[in-house]
């Protein structure tokens, strides 16, 4: 019988208390298990990021149990059966066990159940329907999941089609999970299933395709599952012009020059050197302000010798190490340096007898040009650059 590992947050006091308060049934079983990423990252021996329970009670019988605790509830989808319990370690979701009524690919309609089995079956991946029971820490396994994490392999529960049908951002799921956990070769029958179906993606929103394939690209090194996807088909759906070859070149260079793994830098390497093509797919990714103008600045790069500080002066310590590591430039100069600030300002140009206007501003950029040329020298210096730019 396989049990889960003790680990920092099994030890949670706080999480203790949560798993009393939801009590046990009229067998004195508990109403709560672990389940999901918990206990697949547990049993891989990986940190935790989040914890979620499954619960045979409903929703408003969690919440009635959690308010006589003295536990704060927050209905975060209780529609779908979710409580959120916020605990002074971090909140945990509880979600009442479920099957599926219908699907239509891009939403479920669910009952309540109280088969544990039942609610396992309707969930995607076979690592991420293994449950754990808190007090024996025994792991309930109905469908080879803690064969496939021994394998490392990612596997559809039950038809990887019918999975696939009942919700289509599942394609993009795997691929990410693959990237994630998978080794090689891949579960040939997800990989057929995912490339039989690819077209379906078109059906989903882009914000949601957007948002599962920035969560594959935020990944430490995802070229190989992205190159493979290209190869299967998937990736010209979501991304015509793709050139996973480029992202596998970055990728190296990140980990050739110590860089964190970066999603959007991910992106741009996927794109070609075409700012209006990049809006165009922030715009179909439904990407953020920022993120948008970051992967557009990406777009405008140019290859070719880059005065690392004076770039990052221009267009900011981010911009520049993109740049940097999708033209394999060196990120090293950028190291523990601070961007300085220009410290001319207009009104001491003004005192130097320059009327107030178009020319104090064309002195002040003659003065940062020469300033950030020299390597941004010392105060005594601009003073000096001063006198040259008023011809003294």
């Amino acid at each position: 019988m396989a049990e889960l590992p003790e680990a920092e947050w099994t030890r949670r006091t706080d999480l203790a208390a949560l798993i009393a308060a939801l009590g046990t049934d009229d067998n004195g079983q508990g109403n709560a298990r672990y389940v999901g990423g918990a206990v697949r990252d547990t049993l891989l021996g990986i940190p935790v990021k989040d914890v979620d329970l499954a619960t045979p009670l409903l929703p408003e019988a969690v919440i009635e149990r959690l308010t006589a605790a003295g536990i704060r509830s927050v209905p975060t989808g209780i529609e779908h059966g979710t409580v959120t319990a916020v605990l002074p370690e971090g909140p945990v979701e509880i979600t009442t066990l479920r099957h599926d009524v219908s699907t239509d690919g891009r939403r479920a309609t669910v009952a309540f159940a109280t088969d544990w089995r039942e609610d396992a079956a309707r969930r995607d991946f076979t690592i991420n329907a293994l449950y754990a029971d808190p007090a024996t820490r025994k792991v309930f396994d109905w469908f080879g999941g803690l064969s496939d994490l021994g394998y490392r392999r990612v596997r559809f529960i039950g038809d990887a089609r019918q999975r696939i049908r009942e919700d289509h951002l599942r394609i993009l799921r795997y691929f990410r999970f693959q990237a994630r956990f998978g080794s090689q070769p891949a579960d040939h029958e997800s990989e057929s299933a995912c490339a039989e179906l690819a077209a379906t993606l078109k059906g989903l929103s882009r914000e949601r395709i957007g948002m599962e394939f920035l969560n594959l690209l935020s990944l430490p090194d995802p070229a190989p599952t992205v190159m493979r996807m290209q190869e299967l088909g998937v990736l010209d759906v979501i991304l015509p012009h793709a050139d996973a070859a480029a992202l596998a070149r970055l990728v190296a260079e990140e980990q050739r020059q110590g860089a964190a793994p970066d999603a959007i830098r991910h992106l741009a390497a996927l794109l070609p050197p075409d700012p209006s093509l990049a809006e165009q797919v922030a715009a179909r990714f439904r990407l953020s302000g920022a993120q948008k103008k970051r992967l557009v600045h990406a777009a405008e790069r140019v290859s070719g010798p880059k005065n690392a500080h004076a770039l990052a002066y221009h267009v900011g310590r981010e911009e520049t190490e993109d740049w940097l590591l999708l033209d394999g430039g060196d990120i090293a100069p950028l190291k523990d340096w601070e961007i300085p600030v220009f410290p001319l300002k207009g009104g001491a140009v003004v005192a130097r007898g320059v009327t107030a206007g178009p020319e104090v501003a064309r002195v002040l950029l003659m003065v940062e040009a020469h300033w950030v040329a020299e390597g941004f020298p010392d105060a005594a210096r601009v003073q000096e650059l001063l006198d040259e730019a008023l011809g003294e």
